[in-house]
């Protein structure tokens, strides 16, 4: 596996696959890399011929008070775990290569309305540095394709809305969300939990599903935000939102037959602000 921490040599070695007629993947990390990251990776081997990873920790995308300096960093450990997945190039440049410039004084890309909502409404900011940050790997790696967790349904959409926006020519591709056997979905933030906290942590998906079943039993979206509100408080949690939104778009529903749904939410747990989705297919609710 190639290691590459500069634009130019992995510019280099992306012009030769694709000199050789080989489709070129990219799978975008903040490192700290688990099970759900392999599985994006297994996801575009099948897809391309070649797969990069990027592993870089975007000051952009984190708030003040947020955990940018902790963020556990495990390079080493990543490179063993991409090595023995077969991926093909990882590439973690420092942060003097992304932005040259400094943080503070560079060309930013905002999707605007997708990313002032939900995780933006409470994190704002956020999806500018991720947006901005997937632009610029879109351009460094010129990849065929791009690997995402559905986990981060909110991010997906607005790299999908930047990514037709901007008319780059990378197809993007969703995972669904990779789980624990209790329902708990794989985050590196899943570190912060106390054993105790873990313990609780399952509660979020628990609520989600009945959350989706109220939606197919024709519930109304306002009374099954509200009710799943009040279960995540009385479970332990600290709800941020939960929200039904239409799947294609996040726009609210006019009622709970308009197309096809999820709901979302976020919760804080001790340390760890936990996030997750579940779908619901509009032929699945009752009118």
């Amino acid at each position: 596996m190639h290691t590459l921490h500069r634009i130019a040599p992995l510019r280099a070695l992306v012009a030769d696959w694709h000199r050789a007629g080989l489709r070129v993947a990219l799978v975008p990390t903040m490192g700290n890399l688990h099970r759900g990251h392999l599985v994006l990776v297994r996801e575009a081997l099948a897809r391309a011929d070649r797969v990069v990873t990027s592993v870089f920790v975007n000051p952009l995308q984190f708030g003040p008070a947020e955990d940018f300096d902790s963020y556990p960093r495990t390079l080493r450990r990543d490179g063993g775990l991409l090595a023995d997945a077969g991926n093909h190039a990882l590439f973690a440049p420092p942060e003097t290569e992304v932005y040259p410039h400094g943080r503070d004084d560079c060309t930013m890309v905002e999707v605007p309305w997708l990313s002032d909502q939900l995780c933006g409404a409470s994190r704002p900011g956020h999806f500018r540095g991720v947006a901005t940050v997937v632009a610029k790997l879109f351009n460094m790696v010129q990849p065929d394709l791009a690997v995402f967790g559905e986990k981060d349904f909110q991010q997906l959409l607005v790299i999908r809305r930047m990514t037709a926006d901007l008319d780059l020519p990378v197809e993007i591709v969703g995972v669904p969300t990779v789980r624990e056997p209790d329902g708990l979905a794989l985050s590196s933030r899943n570190a912060y939990l106390t054993p105790d906290e873990r313990a609780t942590a399952p509660r979020l998906h628990q609520v989600l599903q009945h959350a989706a079943a109220a939606l197919r039993g024709g519930e109304a979206p306002a009374d099954v935000e509200r009710d799943a509100l009040r279960e995540l408080t009385a479970g332990g949690l600290i709800p941020d939102y939960v929200s039904v939104r239409r799947r294609a778009d996040l726009a609210p529903p006019d009622g709970p037959a308009d197309g096809a749904l999820v709901v979302l939410a976020a919760a804080r747990l001790g340390a760890a602000r936990l996030i997750d989705n579940l779908s619901v297919d509009a032929a699945d609710v009752r009118a």
